[in-house]
Formats: C-alpha cells, sequence, structure tokens
C-alpha cells in the first residue's frame, strides 16, 4: 500500500528533512537538452503565474520510502525510490538561484535558501536535505557550500552552470521582480506527485519494479489511480469489466496518449506532460460513482478507437482503412485528434465513412502540398492540434476540415504555388527523408501500375548527380544563359522534384552518364522511371518539362484549398532569414547557395538583401567569394567595406579578394540551419565510404592536399588507414568541406554510433567530447577524461579539463611526427576497443 498525494517542492523541503538517494540508482545524468526544457517550462510558468499566482506546472512523481535507520529524533528521512534525476536537478537550481541573488540583489538570499530548502542547519549529522549518490556527491557539495570547485566538468557541475548562465541572461536589470518570480515558480509551481510506501516495504524491490521491468509511475498510472480511488464501491467491477480490456488493448505509452487526445479535444494548448494534473482538475468536478463509472466507460470506447489509429489493419471499410494507414506512415502523430474525432463521429452517428475518409485525403493533400513548397513543418503541431475545436460545425466534416486548412497561414499550397514550387525549391532538402519517399512512392502508385511499388527496396536517386563529372558537366554547361555559372544552375536545379525518382539501384547508378543512368532506368519497370528514359539527354529543359508533367499529376491527385485560400505564390524570405541568421562568424554563404535554398533566383535573393533588412546579410557572397558589385549597406551613411567586417569575424581572404571556399556554407548545410529535421541531416551529410574509388574521398584528400602541405597530408592519411586497419571506418561529409569521421560503431549498433573525432581539411584534429558525453561508456566522465589526458601525452596538444564538454582540438601539424601519429594511433586503438566493447 503506498499514499501519493500532489506536492510542491516548498512542501518537499521546508521542515528537517532529508531525502537520500540509494547507492544502487545510476549517477546524475541529465542533459543539456532535458534542462533546456525544464527551463522553458519554469520560465513560461513564472511569466503565467503574474496574471495566476495558483497556476502549477506537473513535472513527474517522486517515489519515497520511509529510510530504515529512521533518521534522528526530529528529521524526517527518505530513500528517494524514483524521481531523483528531477530532485537533484531542483536543488542544483536552488544553489545557481542562491548564488545570484546573493551576488546581485542581497546577501540575505544565501542564508534563506540554504536554510529552507537545501540544508538542515541544526542537524549537523544530516545537514544536506538532498543526498546524491556517492558518485555525485563532492560535485554536488561543491555548489551547496559554492566552494571554487562548483561548476565542473561533471553532470552536475554542467547543470549548475547551465543555470547560471540562464539567470545571467533572464534578469532584466530594469526588472526588480523577474529572478524573484523564477524562485517563486520553482519552489511553488512546479507541481510533482509524491508516492510514499509503507514502512518496512523492500526500497530495491520498488526500485527494481519501477525502473528494470519497465513499470515506471507514468502519469497514466497516477491517473488509474486516482480513478479508481474514487470508486470505493465499484472499483472492482469497473476493473474488470472496463480498464483491464482497455489496457490489453494499448499499451501504457498509448494509454497516456488517449488521456492526452481526450484533453486536446477541449484544449488544444494542454501538454502532453500536464495530462494528469488536466483529466485530474476535470474529474474534480464529478461527484457520484456513476459518474465516474460513466468517465471509465468512455475511456473505453475512445481506446478502441486509438486502437484503430495506430492499426489501420484492424478497421473494416477499405477506403478508410488505406487513408489511416497513409496517415500513420506520414508519422505525424498531431493528427490524432482529428482522427479521434473523425472515427468518434462516425460511431456517434453525425459523419460516413466516406465524410471520413474524404477528410483524411485532405489533410493527406495538406500534408504533401506544404512539403512540395518547402513548409512541411511550419506551425504544423499548432494548426493540426486546433482542426477539432476551430473547425466549423454547420458542414459535413470532410468540407469543414477543407476550410479550416484553407484560411490564415496555414501554407495549404494552391495549385499555381504548386506548379512553381516543383520547379524551383529543393524538395530533396525539406521534411523527412521518409515523408519525400513517401510522395515519390504514392505518385508513381497514382500511374496505377500493374507492377506493386516495393518500397523497401527503393530509395531516392538524383538523375543528375549531386556530384557531378565531367560529362554531366559538358550536358548541363549547353543549358547556361548569360552569366550564368554551372554551380548556381546545378544548385538550382539539383535537388528539384523533377531530377527526382526512386530506384533499387542507386549505388549502382551514383554518378554514371545519362546514357547508363538511361538505361538501367528503362528496365527497371517503374513508371517514373519510364518517363526519364524516353529522354534523349537530361538537362534543364527536361527536368523542367518532367517538374510540369509531376506538378500538373500532383494537382490531380491530392486536391487542393477553397477558394478562400486565395492564389498566393509566396518566396519563403523568413527560411532565407532564419538561415542567414544562424550562420555562424567565420563563414560565408553565396546568392546561388541561397537562391537554391528557398526555390528563387540568385538576382532575386541578391535586390532582396540589398532592399530589405536580413540578417548577416555582408555574409552572403558572389560564387567565387567575392564582394558582389552591387552590394551595398541598408544604412546609406555606411560606407565600409564588407570584407573588412568578414576578417574581423574569422573569413579568410586571398590576395585576389577571394573568401576561403572551405568556409563556405552550401546549400545542404544552410538548409540545416533552417531548420531541417537533424535526422535528416545526417543521413544527407554523413555517408560510409570505402578508402578508394569514391568521389568524397577524393575530395577529402584534394581538398586537404590544397590546404595543407606534403607532409601534414601524409600524416593525416597514416593516422586514417591506422584507424581502418584497427576495424573503424572512415565516414567523409559531403559539406563545403569534406570532413573524416573515424567511426567506431555505426547506428545499426545496439549501443548507437560512436566516433571519437572528425578531422578537417582547414587543419583542425576534433575531440567530439560532447558528442561522447551522451554515448556508451564515454558516458562516464572518468573515460573522457582518461581519454584526455592520453591525448595531451602527444608533443603540441594541450587540451583543458573544462573543454571535457566541448568540441576542442589540435592542428593536423602535430601527425608530421613519427612518434606522435603512433602515439595517437595507440590511444584512438584504446578508445576503440572500449567502444566497441564496453566493459572490457
Amino acid at each position: 500500500m503506498v499514499a501519493a498525494h500532489e506536492t510542491t517542492l516548498r512542501e518537499l523541503l521546508e521542515g528537517a528533512k532529508q531525502y537520500r538517494v540509494p547507492l544502487y540508482q545510476r549517477t546524475y545524468s541529465w542533459t543539456d537538452s532535458q534542462l533546456d526544457r525544464l527551463w522553458e517550462d519554469i520560465c513560461k510558468l513564472a511569466d503565467e503565474r503574474i496574471g495566476d499566482p495558483s497556476l502549477t506546472h506537473f513535472i513527474g512523481s517522486l517515489v519515497l520510502a520511509p529510510s530504515p535507520t529512521n533518521g534522528p529524533a526530529g528529521v524526517s528521512e527518505f530513500l528517494v525510490v524514483d524521481g531523483q534525476q528531477r530532485l537533484t536537478t531542483l536543488s542544483i537550481l536552488l544553489c545557481a538561484l542562491r548564488d545570484h541573488r546573493a551576488q546581485h540583489e542581497d546577501p540575505g538570499h544565501r542564508d534563506r535558501i540554504d536554510q529552507e530548502y537545501l540544508i538542515n542547519k541544526w542537524k549537523p549529522a544530516h545537514r544536506l536535505k538532498v543526498v546524491p549518490t556517492q558518485a555525485d556527491r563532492p560535485a554536488y557539495e561543491a555548489c551547496l557550500d559554492a566552494t571554487p570547485q562548483a561548476g565542473g566538468s561533471d553532470r552536475v557541475g554542467a547543470a549548475y552552470r547551465f543555470f547560471v548562465a540562464q539567470l545571467a541572461a533572464v534578469d532584466d536589470p530594469d526588472d526588480p521582480l523577474d529572478i524573484q518570480r523564477i524562485e517563486d515558480a520553482v519552489i511553488s509551481g512546479m507541481a510533482l506527485v509524491s508516492v510514499v510506501a509503507q514502512a518496512g516495504d523492500n526500497v530495491y524491490r520498488i526500485f527494481e519494479s519501477l525502473n528494470n521491468t519497465g513499470l515506471k509511475l507514468t502519469q497514466a498510472d497516477l491517473l488509474r489511480n486516482y480513478l479508481f480511488m474514487r470508486l470505493p464501491n465499484r472499483g472492482e467491477a469497473v476493473y474488470g469489466s472496463l480498464w483491464f480490456p482497455l489496457q490489453k488493448q494499448l499499451d501504457p505509452g498509448e494509454l497516456e496518449q488517449l488521456f492526452w487526445l481526450d484533453l486536446v479535444h477541449r484544449n488544444p494548448e494542454v501538454k502532453q506532460t500536464d495530462t494528469y494534473i488536466g483529466q485530474q482538475a476535470r474529474l474534480n468536478g464529478l461527484h457520484s460513482e456513476a459518474e465516474i463509472e460513466n468517465e471509465v466507460r468512455r475511456f473505453c470506447r475512445l481506446g478502441a478507437l486509438l486502437r484503430v489509429i495506430l492499426h489501420p489493419e484492424e478497421e473494416s471499410d477499405p477506403e478508410v482503412r488505406r487513408r489511416l494507414a497513409r496517415l500513420n506512415s506520414w508519422d505525424t502523430t498531431t493528427v490524432y485528434p482529428l482522427l479521434l474525432h473523425l472515427l468518434d463521429g462516425r460511431e456517434q452517428g453525425t459523419a460516413t465513412s466516406e465524410q471520413i475518409a474524404s477528410a483524411m485525403r485532405y489533410v493527406e493533400s495538406f500534408f504533401v502540398r506544404r512539403l512540395l513548397i518547402g513548409r512541411a513543418t511550419a506551425n504544423i503541431n499548432r494548426i493540426l492540434l486546433r482542426v477539432v475545436t476551430d473547425m466549423r460545425a454547420d458542414l459535413p466534416v470532410d468540407e469543414a476540415v477543407r476550410a479550416y486548412l484553407s484560411v490564415g497561414r496555414k501554407y495549404y499550397a494552391t495549385d499555381a504555388s504548386v506548379r512553381e514550387a516543383v520547379r524551383t525549391i529543393p524538395f530533396y532538402l525539406n521534411g523527412r527523408a521518409s515523408q519525400r519517399k513517401l510522395v515519390l512512392q504514392w505518385l508513381e502508385e497514382s500511374y496505377a501500375s500493374k507492377e506493386p511499388v516495393a518500397p523497401d527496396s527503393l530509395t531516392i536517386e538524383h538523375v543528375m548527380p549531386q556530384s557531378p563529372t565531367t560529362e554531366w558537366r559538358q550536358m548541363l554547361s549547353e543549358d547556361l544563359q548569360g552569366e550564368e555559372t554551372f554551380a548556381e544552375v546545378h544548385e538550382a536545379l539539383v535537388h528539384t522534384l523533377g531530377n527526382l525518382t526512386l530506384t533499387g539501384y542507386n549505388a549502382e547508378l551514383s554518378n554514371s552518364s545519362f546514357l547508363v543512368k538511361r538505361a538501367q532506368l528503362g528496365k527497371s519497370g517503374i513508371s517514373l522511371n519510364g518517363e526519364i528514359a524516353a529522354q534523349k539527354r537530361w538537362g534543364r529543359p527536361e527536368i523542367h518539362a518532367r517538374a510540369d508533367a509531376l506538378a500538373e499529376r500532383i494537382i490531380a491527385h491530392w486536391p487542393g484549398p477553397t477558394e478562400d485560400a486565395g492564389n498566393r505564390s509566396e518566396v519563403p524570405w523568413d527560411v532565407m532569414n532564419k538561415a542567414l541568421a544562424a550562420l555562424p562568424a567565420g563563414s560565408w554563404t553565396a546568392y546561388g547557395d541561397v537562391a537554391a535554398l528557398i526555390g528563387s533566383h540568385p538576382v532575386p535573393v541578391g535586390a532582396r538583401l540589398a532592399n530589405h533588412p536580413a540578417p548577416n546579410a555582408h555574409r552572403v557572397l558572389q560564387a567565387e567569394g567575392t564582394v558582389s558589385p552591387g552590394f551595398r549597406w541598408l544604412d546609406p551613411a555606411r560606407m565600409d567595406d564588407p570584407r573588412d567586417l568578414l576578417r574581423a569575424e574569422g573569413v579568410e581572404f586571398d590576395k585576389y579578394g577571394r573568401a576561403s571556399q572551405a568556409q563556405r556554407f552550401g546549400v545542404e548545410e544552410l538548409a540545416q540551419l533552417a531548420g531541417m529535421p537533424p535526422q535528416d541531416a545526417s543521413r544527407q551529410l554523413l555517408r560510409p565510404r570505402s578508402r578508394r574509388n569514391d568521389s568524397l574521398d577524393d575530395r577529402f584528400v584534394e581538398q586537404l592536399t590544397d590546404l595543407q602541405d606534403a607532409q601534414v597530408v601524409a600524416g593525416t592519411l597514416f593516422v586514417i588507414e591506422g584507424w581502418a586497419k584497427m576495424g573503424g571506418r572512415p565516414l567523409y561529409g559531403s559539406g563545403g568541406e569534406t570532413s573524416c569521421f573515424l567511426m567506431a560503431r555505426g547506428k545499426d549498433h545496439e549501443l548507437g554510433n560512436i566516433w571519437p573525432a572528425a578531422i578537417y581539411p582547414s587543419g583542425k584534429f576534433e575531440i567530439v567530447f560532447q558528442h561522447m558525453s551522451i554515448r556508451t561508456p564515454f558516458d562516464d566522465i572518468a573515460l573522457r577524461e582518461e581519454f584526455r589526458q592520453r591525448l595531451n601525452e602527444l608533443p603540441g596538444v594541450k587540451i583543458a579539463a573544462a573543454k571535457l564538454a566541448l568540441r576542442p582540438g589540435f592542428h593536423l601539424e602535430v601527425l608530421v611526427d613519427a612518434k606522435a601519429r603512433e602515439a595517437l594511433i595507440a590511444h584512438l586503438s584504446w578508445f576503440y576497443r572500449l567502444a566497441v566493447q564496453p566493459g572490457t
């Protein structure tokens, strides 16, 4: 038997208490991503509590057990069975808050926060209110006591430094209460459910059941406990007839998702992390057991519908089943509230199967058309979560969905926009790779070919290759007009839909000539490829003609918005601005790269930058790295040379005034800066390569040879060869500067990929401590520290301990020394053995 109640950090920490993390718990392990989410929630809550100080934000549960030692008289001592990560994090945050307020406001804050929330001042034997595991204790005590060692390179120190930096960033000198609001939000607004086991319970067994058997106390568990607490007389019958069948239909994660979807139907702003609090607040308005039982019955009915959404093969209507399967394959879960509403409407008799299938077709069209115009992710979650609450009730459900998606800035592309975008937008760089492939797969299916598409064996092929050979350059050069350059036209065409197809022979085709590709594509049996194989050449006219034909097929297959959407055709300047804003100092990009990113042309890009404010416009140069003759500052009084500013930022220029091509960001890198999904970017930029016989390998060697002297080149290649001999794999990037990654494990490894270093032709041997810190076994700081010390044995290498969370490195000139090369290979071999066989 356990006792559960909602509480706050203030209630947990005030008074003489101690929370001890048992030895069998893992060490503190929160990373920046988790700290970021917590900090964002705290800041948002602090702002919201200005209008309503009673607001709280649920952050999870805390499972406690009375300590078997019972503690001294006057101290309530507990073991933290589950939830130690968030409790430790909040305590570290209190240390940072204390230090910030003591330094910038009143020194008295130090004693106040210490005595109220961090220490038991009059109980020296139990001074710490939160006692981490032994491994974390010195770092935590350094933060608690504000010693010079506070904020070290371990995880506890990193969390302390994170919060110190965030507090400094948000502290507005003109707002004397902003930090006070942050403290109040932390102390009184962070809501937890405290679950306390009975004295005498086997704490290790509780911990084991929660953490080792996958039975974590989820929000669904908390809601279940709440519901059955409200059913003292009917609980057993309701559990057997309703709840148990529901649990058999849905796994714990799906059950929690069901309760969140139910809330979204009423409030599209509710977060999934607030599911328990939201449902509890709603259910508090019910008073009788019969009302609670009806709620469980309703959940059971909705659960059966969610089961169909997650498993479309269980749907009886063939067209509804097909549409559900297609939306499932698009993999956007925020469409689930609408799907649940549609299926519920059919069950309640307010919609037919034909209408809900039609509604799903409009949603699919909405997804596809947004992807085609380069707007796949813009506000997509907010738009989808609001469909149910905002669509019209006086229309059939399918027309109501279409009408909602057609108005406002939802980017449901019109036919005119589709025709323009298919010609110009770099389709291959937008959305997720799986979604791009789906569009091509569905286009192929639209031909109603007798030969079925086997999607698992197919990949997307660039007909005109990304790395063109001399033969391809000659063919495209025939299409150049005026002052166009090959690079500009190639970038403008290569990633567009007209140049893409599906094939099972991607590796074999690679950079082959069009004659070779045409013959292979003609044998594939795929309708999309037959159209390409019928061409005699493959240049700009042919790519544009195919784009136009595909656009008409898309328009016929995927219906567009209502006439209320208008006939808009917008250049996505906001995408350009986002990429340029993220362009780092010491780098530059070209007008052609920007134009290819947004589906425009270098001339209008130049005109836009010359006449409208845009971040870092001075970092956009001509393709050869020179400042455009037409460049001008928007401030007419400004006359300084942009090259002077670029040099100050770290861009290198040669004697002819040309910026270093190694510092140029190409279209693919701009796409990442503009917010392309990181998993797709990694697929584009990181590909396995054999050491010989590969264009990217050749590009790496070519760039290395151009930028370094012969001895550095020889030493670098010696190390790469040594890595390959011990079993590692060199992988090469396809950005402007072709980097080499020393891969120890690939993505298919059970522990995920890991690499110790990346080599850049511009001269850096980069040690990726930041990457290692979240990969087994180098998430152990002691191993990263040993690796650092090993590397510091190399002559000319001195990596500071403070950089264990960063990506430091040394110059490739170190590898000229034969002894240094041999020693480095020995240290890399040590890394490799631990990476492929952790624990040895």
